[in-house]
């Protein structure tokens, strides 16, 4: 698929974009580029030390903003593929800085939409969130209006052969920031925050998340959200799985934060079609195709209507058993309790 193509990864040096690097080079020997696009200097150089240019002639180092426009559409010249990850994620940081966070995540993905369209680009994924879905916080309304801006690209491309589509998935186990990493640390002072008793939220692993993307490639037509299905857990199961010496101390929901998450609300039902391993919320508008020709393409079919998806009615839960064992996979391969 990847193969003989030039990619690129806007915010190539997060948690993401090395997994997706990392796994492009092992499935695809043979992909002509891959071109890493961030802000960051310090972690493109770390980058480069792991992937030393005598042996990895394919990669390029941007230094670049999505907030650029002029520099995005530079880097897209001769592009392919481009996976867009780059945004400002952090809730609170969003909350306490918002215009920076409009600038990047809206303006920037409208950069890159323009960009890929402006140099022959063929496939554009760009990277959202369950937040996004339903939001009550600011990043999660920037992702929002983010994924309104690429399904609609599609309405705009005339008669260039590109495809725009949006991966949406739940919070990604051990990435930067995240609550086991953060229980982790904490365990040493013997006391787990925790916001809520009854919070859940949906789970995904790192590679997961870089093979959704992979089969958003292979798959997509242009306009949909893939929403992948995944299993669920308890706060109060990640406390005591990575600690359960420590006392546990309630300390509140923190502004713009849910008690579940969502990932399709039972309005977005209406377009949802079940394919199996994930979902695909179809746009409200496409020129491009219908859903007849969508359910007949995948051999799928479409959820019950009022169907929804929440990570507190979800039907899949992890065990504390069951995310020592992810901890150990995915985080620290020699953890213990």
């Amino acid at each position: 698929m990847l193969n003989g193509k030039s990619v690129l990864i806007t915010g190539g040096t997060g948690s993401f974009g090395k997994k997706f690097l990392e796994t492009i080079l092992a499935r695809y020997p043979k992909v002509k580029k891959i071109i890493i696009y961030s802000r960051d200097e310090l972690k493109q150089s770390e980058i480069r030390l792991n992937y030393p240019a005598s042996e990895y002639s394919q990669l390029r180092f941007f230094i670049g903003d999505v907030r650029d426009k002029a520099r995005i559409t530079q880097a897209c010249e001769g592009v392919d593929v481009v996976i867009h990850a780059a945004a400002i994620k952090q809730v609170d940081t969003a909350e306490y800085n918002p215009t920076e966070c409009i600038r990047t995540n809206i303006d920037g993905a409208e950069n890159v939409i323009h960009a890929a369209l402006a140099t022959g680009v063929k496939d554009v994924v760009a990277l959202s969130t369950d937040k996004a879905c339903a939001p009550i916080n600011l990043y999660g309304a920037t992702k929002l209006a983010s994924d309104k801006l690429f399904a609609a690209a599609n309405n705009i491309k005339g008669s260039k052969d590109i495809r725009f589509s949006v991966v949406r998935y739940g919070n990604v186990m051990g990435s930067r920031g995240s609550v086991i990493p953060f229980f982790m640390e904490k365990r040493k002072e013997g006391v787990l925050p925790i916001t809520h008793e009854e919070m859940t939220r949906f789970n995904i692993s790192l590679q997961d998340g870089v093979d959704m993307v992979m089969f958003a490639l292979e798959n997509h037509l242009g306009g949909e959200i893939f929403v992948p299905k995944i299993p669920s857990y308890k706060i109060l199961d990640i406390a005591t799985a990575v600690a359960p010496e420590c006392q546990t101390k309630i300390v509140g929901i923190r502004p713009g934060e849910k008690l579940h998450e969502e990932m399709i609300t039972d309005t977005d039902s209406l377009n949802t079609i079940d394919l199996g391993r994930y979902y695909a919320i179809l746009p409200s508008v496409s020129y491009s195709y219908t859903e007849q020709d969508y359910l007949k393409k995948h051999n799928a079919e479409k959820v019950p209507f009022g169907f929804k998806y929440n990570s507190g009615t979800n039907e899949d839960w992890e065990t504390v058993e069951s995310l020592r064992e992810l901890i150990k996979e995915h985080i620290a391969p020699d953890f213990k309790v």
